[in-house]
């Protein structure tokens, strides 16, 4: 399929914001947050899921307000600018510091700058495709995403950390360096889609009472989603799995770490996650065009299920003592490649079926209340660990309940199927 040139600038900024995910969010810098805490005797992964949930809740109230001031004509491309500006600078921020409580508030600020950039990303979606390409643009996107963004600079930054003390540089100094490595990687891959994504759907600036005016318009949208079933459904149930999937992204290496696995072998498998998601990614799309984005939504969440269930053997086994590390760390590595298999096509196939069901001219308002609800449900996800860990004191546990989430997301898609067939019809 041949692309335009809005169409790979758009794809480009998967790229370029893939690598914060990867070191940020699932890897490097947890692992380290972790070890920063426990030198000072606190509790790592307690605080990485207080600090996700605080950041996760602060977009999620703000998400509305973004989408509809987006809308207006101009504005949606500004807006992206200032929040990449936003998680540039407190990202790199994070790397002059070794505080638990500074480094926490820079993970928050630049994760909502993260977060932000992203929401209005996936707005643009309408601006730069079609329908009927979406599915395919939208899994392209994630899966060089993971290949170019993920797995190319991770690779600079395990490197950093497993020889760097070689030529002088220690393990804090190596973290250190791959938070640099993440600005300067998200801040270059991000030139192509400020160059040539345009804004192409939007409505007027009106005349006076812009902040009034985009309330309004919140509320008109809010009222739209709620008598839409076939939306109404379909939000409600990505409310859920997809609480469930970024929970795993951000707790697993500081679940790993707190049950003692190692921090190379974690990191490694992670690795491994990256490069499976490249081709199921791309796989996912034609799938979804073959066989409808529904079912293929279905099978991903039926996967995490088993997922979450696999963690809690692994972590019981470890607390009770009927594992051992080295048996612990193998099945990691098995989790980490059937998260691969699903993570890029499950969030690929979310935002681009959900991009089928909006009008283009509002994608930034309809879009505020998308990601109103994936933060909102991000918020659950790690409080709901962080919950469980202090009440039981087990890791095990607190993964377990995780399952309750992508449960509930399965019986709203599965009972709401046959709303979404007109939208959802395979090709021929």
């Amino acid at each position: 399929m041949k692309m335009t040139k809005p169409e790979k600038s758009w794809i480009m900024y998967d790229v370029a914001n893939s690598v914060y995910a990867t070191v940020m969010l699932a890897a490097i810098f947890p692992t380290y947050f972790a070890t920063v805490c426990k030198g000072v005797g606190v509790s790592g992964d307690f605080w990485w899921g207080i600090g996700t949930s605080i950041g996760t809740f602060t977009l999620a109230i703000l998400a509305p307000v973004i989408g509809a001031f987006a809308d207006v004509n101009g504005y949606k491309k500004k807006l992206f600018s200032a929040f990449l500006a936003i998680g540039l600078v407190f990202t790199l921020v994070n790397a002059f510091t070794d505080n638990w409580s500074m480094l926490l508030v820079g993970y928050i600020l630049s994760h909502i700058g993260f977060q932000g950039s992203c929401l209005l990303n996936d707005s643009f979606l309408t601006d730069v495709t079609t329908p009927d390409r979406m599915d395919s643009i939208s899994s392209w996107a994630y899966a060089l995403g993971y290949i170019g963004g993920s797995t190319i600079p991770f690779l600079v930054c395990i490197a950093l950390i497993m020889f760097g003390e070689n030529f002088g540089v220690d393990s804090a100094m190596a973290v250190k360096l791959s938070v640099v490595i993440t600005t300067v990687w998200w801040g270059l891959f991000s030139i192509p889609f400020l160059k040539n994504v345009k804004q192409l759907h939007g409505i007027e600036k009106p005349q006076k009472g812009i902040v009034k005016d985009a309330f309004v318009r919140i509320g008109r949208t809010a009222r739209k989603i709620a008598t839409n079933k076939a939306m109404l459904l379909f939000i409600l149930a990505y409310f859920f799995y997809i609480d469930g999937v970024n929970t795993v992204i951000s707790m697993s290496t500081a679940y790993g770490s707190s049950i003692g696995l190692g921090t190379t072998g974690m990191v490694l498998a992670l690795m491994v996650t990256q490069i499976v998601a490249f081709p199921c990614a791309i796989l996912f799309g034609k799938l979804a065009g073959k066989h409808g984005s529904i079912k293929m939504l279905i099978v991903s969440i039926v996967i995490y299920f088993l997922i979450c269930l696999t963690g809690f053997v692994m972590g019981l086994g470890l607390e009770d003592g009927f594992l051992t590390v080295a048996q612990a760390t193998v099945l990691f590595w098995v989790l980490a490649t059937l998260v691969g298999t699903v993570q890029g096509g499950i969030q690929a196939i979310s935002r681009s079926f959900y991009g089928k069901l909006v009008p283009p001219e509002n994608s930034g308002e309809y879009f505020g209340f998308f990601d109103i609800f994936g933060k909102f449900a991000a918020v659950i996800g790690p409080a709901l660990y962080s919950l469980v860990k202090g009440l039981t004191g087990r890791g095990s546990y607190a993964i377990l309940s995780i399952v309750l989430l992508f449960a509930a997301g399965f019986v709203l898609l599965f009972c709401g199927r046959k709303q979404y067939e007109s939208i959802d019809a395979p090709k021929a």
